[in-house]
């Protein structure tokens, strides 16, 4: 793939995102409780935007990770160009212990899943639906069957393209998935995947992308 193929995202380009998603998650009086990023693309976003979220006199959000690898690397194309892959493999779970030093269980929380972008949505699809089944499996043993759990999905890209799978219509119609942009089905390139992070910046501000 050519250099002009590739997207190129600045660190400047992400905060400001993040911080134009805090405001409207905040307007909207949807503060979650807890930020779960899918790594590794959604821990940098997720702990920018939980900055700005904070509410004076609140807690800081906690921030969980989950580890769900879709992409393998395409050894052949000698430019560390990613292939979609076609099983989603967890790596990583929550840690329940830690969550109990904030609060009992996800029973009853608003949560946000944070990832950096919408490709194919397989990996969002199996985090939500397996998250789901977390928290009515510890309804189920806690008897605790009236207390829902609100689910919201944050990424930073959404590539307009079609989607493997879909992910629950309530979130979607209630305004839960939320996408800081929109962009064509082109390679996004992140500063955090950068080698060279001066050049990076540079092509992503001749891009507009800052």
């Amino acid at each position: 793939m050519s250099e002009v193929e590739k997207y190129y995202i600045s660190y400047n380009n992400v905060h400001k995102l993040c911080q134009k998603t805090a405001k409207e998650i905040l307007a909207r009086n949807e503060r979650p409780d807890i930020i779960i990023g899918i790594s590794g693309g959604g821990l940098i976003p997720a702990r920018i935007i939980r900055s700005f979220l904070k509410v004076k006199g609140e807690k800081n959000i906690p921030i969980q990770a989950i580890g769900l690898s879709l992409y393998e690397s395409m050894g052949s194309t000698g430019g560390g160009e990613e292939a979609i892959g076609k099983e989603v493999v967890r790596t990583q779970w929550l840690d329940f212990g830690a969550l109990k030093e904030h609060f009992d269980s996800l029973i009853g929380k608003r949560v946000l899943i944070v990832d950096e972008v919408d490709d194919t949505r397989t990996t969002l699809h199996y985090a939500v639906t397996e998250l789901e089944k977390e928290v009515q499996h510890q309804q189920k043993m806690l008897n605790r069957l009236d207390e829902p759990t609100i689910f919201s999905v944050f990424v930073i890209h959404n590539k307009d393209k079609p989607k493997k799978v879909d992910l629950p219509r309530e979130m979607l119609e209630s305004g839960r998935y939320l996408a800081a942009e929109t962009v064509p089905d082109e390679w996004l390139v992140y500063p955090w995947d950068a080698e060279d992070i001066d050049e990076h910046t540079r092509l992503a501000k001749l891009q507009g992308h800052d």
